[in-house]
């Protein structure tokens, strides 16, 4: 039997993802009264309101799939629960680049990612290349604007 693939996320990301749920299924009956309502207009060879409404409709049964996928696999982790001296999914690390300047990053699912707050994804190219190291560990990392080297100063669980 094939085992099924965690996914990893805190519980921020579960949330925000079941509300994201919950809203497409609320559009649901929108569509379809959209579709009712274009078929009524006729010929549906030449309906743009129809053949834009159906669009729109796969799009939401397709994201409703996915986001259940997601969900029921959901493996919700409390970051304040963790500790080590290792960089696992959930740390706060600090990190100095290059000119010895502070970055700092929380290593989360993809749901959560933003690296604009500071949140990459452990599926990154610097998450997966933190994952496991420690304090004072040399990391090098490939980007799309070039390879970037980071000295791991801090790691929290907060």
């Amino acid at each position: 039997m094939a085992s099924v693939e965690k996914l990893p996320m805190l519980a921020e990301g579960y949330e925000k993802l079941t509300a994201e749920l919950k809203a497409l299924r609320e559009e649901r009956p929108l569509i379809v009264d959209a579709i009712e309502e274009a078929r009524a207009h006729g010929d549906l060879s030449e309906n743009a309101e129809y053949h834009a409404a159906k669009e729109r409709q796969g799009q939401v049964e397709a994201s409703i799939s996915d986001l259940e996928d997601k969900l029921s696999r959901a493996q919700i982790i409390d970051p304040t629960t963790l500790s080590g001296d290792r960089i696992v999914f959930g740390a706060t690390v600090t990190l100095l680049d290059d000119a010895d300047k502070p970055v700092r990053y929380q290593i989360v699912g993809q749901a959560e990612a933003d690296a604009k707050r500071g949140r990459i994804s452990y599926n990154s190219p610097l998450g997966r290349a933190l994952i496991g190291r420690r304090v004072d560990d040399e990391i090098e990392v490939t980007v799309p604007s070039g390879d970037r080297f980071y000295v791991v100063e801090k790691i929290e669980f907060i």
